[in-house]
Formats: structure tokens, sequence, C-alpha cells
């Protein structure tokens, strides 16, 4: 297994790059003209310390991570990587004109300012590569523009509003591509519309294997697995398609299985607890009682 290149910070980036010292210790925006001629990083496993986002016109680069999907970027894609996620550089045909950029900001940057406390809402950062976010040519320009305004920010003369300016900027970027997102999930849910009804199979399938008996109740993970989806995505699209995260759909599920035992069978609520997959009943009931307001017995009593 090839070893994994640590990049702690940016100043470290740069020097790896082969660029000037960056022009701010915390953020930088990296062209891949400038970097692309010379850069040799075939099958190049690293770890980064810092968030990056990342335009790619015509890249010349596979960028694979979480051990999911590769994803060959197509014109105007974005992709966001998060501080000390794996990613792996594959080499493909090389393009003398490249207008991507990279935009890479380390976590101190914001640690003070609230973007840090929201920083984690912003589930794109834990997207899969193959879950990229497809811009029109309006929406490349938008984020350009933004990214723009930050170099210029940081690359001029710094003064007590400059960390205000960068971050709010930053922001703005983020909160365009949350709204671009949401268009493409949209164009995505209608589209394929029956996302749902195939969730709910792989459920129905879960427990007609029970596989409940042996790996306890579907998380999150192996639902996004199973699909192809990393679980924050698969879980935003069933949220803008039905209104439920992934966690949501899994417990209703199983509160419908619940309900079915404990009208048409004279099991306790912990032998059906076990029976779908619960380690603790204590669990089992806390979760039926957010469901239904009641507890798995009251639920009982009031239908006999």
């Amino acid at each position: 297994m090839k070893d994994i290149i640590k990049i702690g910070n940016i100043a470290e980036v740069h020097q790896f790059l082969g660029l000037a010292k960056p022009k701010h210790p915390l953020i930088s925006v990296i062209r891949v003209a400038d970097i692309i001629k010379d850069l040799d990083v075939d099958n190049l496993r690293y770890s980064l310390g810092f968030y990056q986002i990342s335009l790619k016109d015509d890249c010349p680069f596979t960028i694979v991570n979480y051990g999911r999907n590769s994803y060959d970027y197509q014109e105007g894609t974005m992709v966001f990587s998060a501080p000390n996620q794996v990613l792996e550089f594959k080499k493909n045909q090389i393009v003398e004109e490249d207008k991507g950029w990279s935009l890479a900001f380390h976590p101190d940057l914001i640690r003070k300012s609230e973007l840090g406390n929201t920083i984690d809402n912003y589930s794109f950062f834990s997207y899969a590569s193959n879950e990229a976010l497809h811009l029109s040519d309006e929406e490349r320009k938008t984020v350009t523009e933004i990214v723009e305004k930050i170099e210029k920010e940081f690359s001029t003369n710094i003064d007590a509003h400059s960390q205000t300016l960068i971050i709010s900027n930053l922001e703005l970027l983020l909160n365009y591509c949350v709204r671009f997102y949401d268009r493409q999930f949209y164009t995505r849910t209608n589209l394929n519309q029956d996302l749902a009804s195939q969730f709910e199979q792989l459920l129905k399938d879960y427990y007609q294997q029970d596989k409940q008996l042996e790996f306890g109740i579907p998380t999150v993970q192996y639902c996004g697995e199973a699909m192809n989806m990393s679980p924050k995505y698969l879980s935003d699209l069933l949220r803008k398609e039905t209104g439920q995260s992934t966690q949501d759909h899994i417990h209703q599920y199983i509160i419908e299985k619940a309900k079915n035992r404990l009208l048409n069978s004279t099991e306790s609520a912990s032998e059906i607890a076990y029976a779908l997959g619960f380690e603790y009943p204590q669990y089992f009931s806390k979760i039926f009682k957010k469901k239904t307001t009641m507890s798995p017995n009251e639920f009982r009593q009031s239908l006999n």
C-alpha cells in the first residue's frame, strides 16, 4: 500500500507544490495552471490538515476519496474535502490550460468565528468525490468571483477588517454551494423519483435475510455503501425528496415492523427488540416512544 503523504498547513502545501511562500498563513488560492506542468503526483495518496474547495474545468487528474468510486472531473465541477481525509491523485491526460482553482483554508482561520461553529453543517465536505457539485456557467462565474474577492482580500494589505471580510466571503461561498446542491438534488429527485422506494426495498431485503440478527439494526453507513453513496449524501437526498433523513427512515421502518409484532404476537417488548436487531431493549423503547409518544407496552394495550 502506498504511503500517505501528510500536508499539515498552507505553507507546507505551497512548498510541496513548488509555489512561493503563501501571502496568508491560513488561506490560499492555488491555480491548477500554475502547478500542472511540473507536478508529478501520479497515484499519490495524501492527507491534508485543512479544508479544500476545488473547481476544475479540464482537470488532468482523477481524485478518489473514502475508498469509494473515482470521479473524472467534467467541465465546471466542484469537490470539497475536510481536514484529515485521505485522497488519491491519479494522473490522466495533460491539459495545457486549466482554469480551475483550489481554495485551501486552515481550521484556525475560522476557529473563533461563527463559521467555526457551523462548518460541520456543510455536509458536502463529507461527500464522496463522485458526488461532486456540477455547476452551470452562471454558477461557476458566481463562485469564481467570490473566490477572487477572497484572494484579493488576503493578498492586499491586511488590516483590522481583513479577517471578518475573508470569513464573510468564505461563508457566502459555502452558502451558494448549498443553494447549488439543492438545485442539483431537485434535478436528481425529479429525474429519479424512486430513491425512497429503493431505500425501503434495501431495508426489506436486510430484514428478510435476517441480517439484523448478526449485524444489528442497519446503520446509515451500511445503507450508504449499499446504495453506492456517502452516508451524508444519501441522507441529504432523502431529506430533499421525503423530508426525512436516512436515520429517520430506518427508525420509521423498524417501528412499523415493531407495531405489527406487538399487535400480532405475544412476544415481550424485549424479545421484539432483540428480533429487530437492537442490542439493548431500552434503546428500542426510547426510539419507539419518540416516534409514537407511547412505550411498546402502552401501544399494545391501547389497541386491545
